[in-house]
C-alpha cells in the first residue's frame, strides 16, 4: 500500500515513516501542502496521512481539494487540534477518520488498517473484490475459489489496480510502476500483459478506459 505523510514535524514524520515501512507500506512523505499536490499529481497513492498545521497553509484546504479532484481517495488526519469542534469540522469536510497527536504508532497502524478495509477491502495481507482475492504474502490469486497462475508483471499490475479499485490507473502510471522499459515502451508490454491478465482472470474485471488507463470497478456494471 502506498501512504503519502503530509507532516511538517521531523521527528513526527520520520518516526511515521519508519514504522509504516517496517510493515511493508510503501511511504512518501512531505512536509507541505505544495509538494504533496505535486507529489499526487505525479504518482497516485493509496491513502494519505494528512497534517492540519502546514507551513504554506492549513490542510483542510488540500482536504478540499483531494475531495474536489480525488473524491474517493482515503484521508486520515493527524493533529493536534483536540476539540470536538475541530475534529468535527476534519470529518465533514471530507476525512475519512481523525487521529489526535500525540497518538501510539499501534494506533496510527490499526486505523489506517481499518481505513484500508473500509476503502479496499484490503486486511493487510489479503485484496478480496467480488469473487477475485490476491494474497500477498504468497502472491496467490484466485477467482470465485480457482487459482490463477500469473507472470511477475500480472500479477503487479493486477495487485495496483485491485489497491485503487474504483479509481482509475493511467497507463502511465502502470508503466512506470511494473514494468521495465517506463512509459511509451515501443514493444507495447502494457497492452500484451493486460490482455494475458484478462484472458486468464476472464472477463468483467478490468475495464479500459480509452486514452487514460484503466479501473477494475468495485461493483459490477
Amino acid at each position: 500500500m502506498k501512504i503519502l505523510l503530509i507532516e511538517d514535524d521531523l521527528d513526527l514524520g520520520n518516526g511515521v515513516r519508519i514504522a509504516l515501512t517496517d510493515q511493508g507500506m510503501d511511504v512518501v512523505w512531505t512536509r507541505q501542502m505544495s509538494a504533496a499536490w505535486h507529489q499526487l499529481t505525479q504518482q497516485p497513492c493509496d491513502l494519505v496521512l494528512l497534517d492540519l498545521g502546514l507551513p504554506d497553509g492549513d490542510g483542510l484546504q488540500l482536504l478540499a481539494r483531494l475531495r474536489r479532484e480525488h473524491g474517493s481517495l482515503p484521508v486520515l488526519i493527524l493533529s493536534a487540534r483536540d476539540a470536538l469542534q475541530d475534529r468535527l469540522n476534519g470529518l465533514d469536510s471530507g476525512a475519512d477518520d481523525y487521529l489526535v497527536k500525540p497518538f501510539e504508532l499501534a494506533e496510527l497502524l490499526s486505523r489506517i488498517r481499518a481505513l484500508a478495509r473500509r476503502s479496499y477491502g484490503f486486511d493487510g495481507e489479503l485484496l478480496s473484490l467480488r469473487g477475485l482475492q490476491l494474497h500477498m504474502p504468497t502472491r496467490r490469486v484466485s477467482v470465485e475459489g480457482q487459482p490463477v497462475e500469473l507472470t511477475v508483471s500480472e500479477y503487479e499490475l493486477l495487485r495496483l489496480l485491485m489497491m485503487r479499485a474504483g479509481r482509475i490507473v493511467t497507463r502511465r502510471t502502470l508503466e512506470e510502476q511494473v514494468l521495465p522499459g517506463g512509459p511509451g515502451n515501443a514493444s507495447n508490454a502494457l497492452d500484451v500483459h493486460m490482455a494475458n491478465l484478462r484472458r486468464k482472470i476472464g472477463d468483467g474485471w478490468v475495464r479500459t478506459v480509452r486514452g487514460v488507463g484503466y479501473v477494475i470497478d468495485q461493483e459490477t456494471r
